[in-house]
């Protein structure tokens, strides 16, 4: 078949682009990024695999194509889905085509939640490399060690599928998986009402549903459709045991049923990546890997590129930090794990966009009071803006004017600005901790950063 996928530099398109281009299928694509310049790595890694990278302005779409893949981030009205329509071509969503990969796979496993996916997808995917099973997995980050936009194993087709299923567009309930993983459900994209609804459906198409006990809404879905429940609870099915969060590496132990207690270490902190890597380690199990083998695998996992990903230590031991928290509940969770570690904290975060910094601006009023301590700073950096057509009625500067003024909130009107302010506040021993998604721009500006303290002397 011929594809174009419209948006192919995004996390979620990129991976189900490459992978129709290990099948064998002629690949195109075009994503506006190219266009304006950005993305060149990416745009050169997809030549290089033999996929044809077009402009973002219709001239792409033509009747040869069989199919038209499309990010939802891609407008309905830009040339391109206009000229989709036009030639009457089958147009797929992406979660679409991700739900018939994940439907196709014996056995398959969908890792759903609003946290964590995109680490556990990439810790069972480093779980099957290191034990030699072939499988199909697709995530929304690569690990740090690898080039490209997201997380892909291509496995035999017709063989285990494993891929990160995000509930932000609603399509949950298109996913039929052999087991499904319900890691979490907290306020993210939408209210957690709205959620309940999408995560009860996936659950009742599972045939076998794996959910944390750690979270209220998790745990009471597995147990109205009788599944099994793992975690840091009290009760669960699967306890796990915290020994240490960090600073640098969390250790645990799982009680994974028949399998028996399974030793986790994984070089990355906090008591959330433990349970990661507890959910990861039962989905392997689920698959075929052996027990003996998970506990040494995930002790040298390398990590995910923008998951508490450390980008070095200044000479004056400055730790600067990338992450790709953006909802409330990764943000507590990034913010308290670098507190964990450092005496002082400060934190930048870059809504990723003017719709979500709407919906999350009461929360975030609330919370970052909350989390702070009177010793760290914190920054808000301009809104990430992607293109198309958005109400721009939002900024950043609103954002921080929200918060109490003895809180010394600062304001960064783009990636410059934010490097000033960091240089001027860190000092000594102090964690840089950088928060934001969807801006292809901000690991750049994490190593900016980096940068900019070690040469300064800071």
């Amino acid at each position: 078949m011929r594809y174009h996928f419209s948006g192919i530099a995004g996390a979620g398109v990129n991976p189900l682009a490459r992978l129709m281009r290990a099948r064998g299928h002629q690949v195109q694509g075009s994503d506006r990024s190219f266009d304006q310049g950005k993305n060149r790595d990416v745009a050169d890694e997809l030549c290089a695999l033999g996929i044809e990278v077009r402009p973002h302005d219709g001239s792409a779409i033509t009747r040869d194509l069989d199919r038209v893949v499309f990010s939802v981030a891609v407008e309905d009205d830009t040339p391109e889905m206009r000229r989709a329509r036009e030639l009457a071509l089958e147009r797929v969503a992406r979660p679409a085509l991700l739900a018939e990969i994940i439907n196709g796979g014996h056995p398959s496993v969908a890792v759903a939640g609003t946290s964590g996916k995109s680490t556990i997808t990439g810790m069972v995917a480093w779980l099957l490399r290191e034990s030699g099973l072939p499988a199909t997995v697709l995530g929304g980050a690569a690990r740090v060690d690898e080039r490209g936009v997201g997380c892909l194993m291509a496995g035999p087709d017709g063989g285990p599928v494993i891929a990160e299923a995000c509930e932000s567009d609603g399509t949950l309930v298109g996913y039929r998986p052999t087991v499904g993983l319900a890691h979490n459900i907290s306020r993210d994209h939408a209210e957690v009402e709205a959620l309940r609804t999408q995560f009860g459906a996936f659950a009742k198409n599972c045939r076998k549903l794996l959910a944390n006990a750690a979270c209220p809404e998790a745990s009471a879905l597995a147990r109205t459709i009788g599944g099994v429940t793992y975690g840091i609870a009290a009760g669960a099915d699967l306890p796990l045991e915290v020994i240490t969060p960090g600073p640098d590496r969390a250790r645990g132990a799982l009680h994974a049923g028949a399998a028996g207690v399974l030793s986790l270490e994984v070089p990355q902190p906090g008591v959330h990546n433990l349970e990661n890597a507890a959910a990861a380690a039962l989905v392997a199990l689920e698959l075929g890997v052996p027990a003996a083998a998970i506990g040494p695998a995930l002790a040298r996992f390398p990590g995910v590129a923008r998951r508490f990903q450390v980008i070095g230590v200044t000479a004056r031991g400055i730790r600067v930090v990338d992450d790709y928290a953006h909802n409330g509940e990764k943000i507590r969770a990034a913010l308290t794990t670098a507190q964990a570690g450092a005496d002082r904290v400060i934190a930048i975060f870059q809504p990723h966009g003017f719709g979500p910094a709407r919906f999350l601006r009461a929360e975030l009023r609330a919370l970052v009071p909350r989390l702070l301590r009177s010793q760290d700073r914190f920054c808000y950096a301009e809104i990430f803006y992607g293109g198309g057509t958005v109400a721009r009625d939002i900024s950043g500067k609103m954002l921080a004017d929200d918060l109490p003024p003895e809180l010394g909130c600062g304001y960064a009107e783009d990636h410059d600005a934010v490097v000033r302010w960091v240089a001027r506040e860190a000092r000594k021993g102090d964690t840089v901790l950088l928060m934001g998604a969807r801006d292809p721009d901000l690991s750049r500006l994490a190593r900016a950063i980096f940068r900019a303290l070690d040469d300064g002397g800071a």
